[in-house]
């Protein structure tokens, strides 16, 4: 990418997306087109510091795209509420729309990275392995984790792609600028959150399952900050397109999530478990792990933060502060 060009990040009022957008500006990056719906007056501070080119509406981009001829795009805007069980939402918003962007890449040669997500694993009794080969018997447990599964095996299933594509599955992404996320924020927002209106004490959900103790279920917890460090990496260098898993590599605890925020706070460690709600109950992931391989076999050698040192800088930084990216 030349700083000249022009760049699109969908879902630029989001977390992630946010979160991307000045990442891009700090390396120089300032000729962006954010794509969102912007009438979301919470997600207004995400972009409050931010440079671009144009807002464009999400409604309107592709038919913008047809005028102006861009160089790049990030596509990471989507609904990611996974507890909706609206498929028509889904259908719209993460399935269509996704095919909409990647046929105009296809027919202009436009470089594409997209976000997938872990989501797609389901209950991991597949394993969490990058294999093509294997992303077509995935069985995911909500109707998110079903639309991005179904994009990631029609992308997979094209002739017309792309001159470079990466589909990234997200593990579990923490860190600033998901103030406006409400019940689908990281644990950690609400962790801190919690402790600053219950005094001392964190929640977390008890285990239903007897091969895992109540706070002993696993997740590959990824900084943001991480996690758009490898998007724009995939884009400069396009090495090998495909689809990627992108986590730590390591599994923690969500005892050891919330080890890390009193740690960070300099309180004392003070955990109640309450029980996993109903209508998640049967759809809950107790283990995810990314496997690696595939991306550091492309050459990308940066390492990722632990939990401690990513969560003390998004308490420390961002939280305690009430900053954004």
């Amino acid at each position: 990418m030349k700083k000249s060009d022009l760049i699109v990040v969908t879902g630029a009022a989001g977390f992630i997306g946010s979160v991307l957008a000045g990442y891009l500006n700090r390396l120089g990056f300032e000729n962006l087109v954010l794509v969102d719906d912007f009438s979301e007056k919470s997600k207004v501070d995400n972009l409050a510091s931010k440079q671009y080119n144009a807002k464009v509406h999400r409604e309107q981009f592709i038919d913008w795209l047809e005028e102006h001829p861009v160089q790049a795009i990030f596509h990471l805007g989507a609904r990611t509420d996974t507890t909706l069980m609206d498929v028509e939402v889904f259908k719209t918003l993460n399935l269509k729309y996704s095919r909409d962007i990647w046929e105009y890449c296809a027919e202009h040669k436009v470089p594409l990275v997209y976000a997938s997500s872990a989501a797609t694993y389901g209950d991991g009794d597949l394993g969490y392995d990058d294999n093509e080969s294997i992303i077509p018997g995935l069985k995911p447990l909500n109707p998110y984790g079903v639309s991005k599964q179904k994009f990631d095996v029609w992308a997979l299933a094209q002739t017309e792609r792309p001159p470079f594509w990466a589909g990234l599955k997200f593990f579990n992404v923490y860190g600033p600028n998901e103030y406006h996320k409400g019940r689908m924020a990281s644990v950690i927002l609400h962790a801190f959150n919690n402790l600053e209106q219950n005094g001392n004490s964190i929640k977390l959900f008890r285990s239903h399952n007897p091969d895992y103790t109540d706070g002993g279920q696993m997740r590959d917890f990824i900084y943001v900050k991480d996690l758009v460090k490898v998007c724009v990496w995939l884009m400069e260098h396009q090495v090998h397109s495909g689809i990627y898993n992108l986590g730590t590599g390591k599994a923690r605890t969500f005892n050891d999530l919330a080890r890390s925020v009193f740690s960070a706070l300099q309180l004392p460690e003070k955990i109640n478990y309450i029980d996993t709600p109903e209508d998640i109950r049967d759809k809950y992931q107790y283990f995810t792990e990314a496997n690696m391989n595939k991306l550091r076999a492309t050459g990308y050698g940066e390492p990722f933060m632990s939990i401690e040192e990513g969560i003390k800088d998004y308490i420390e930084n961002y939280l305690q502060q009430g900053k954004y990216y």
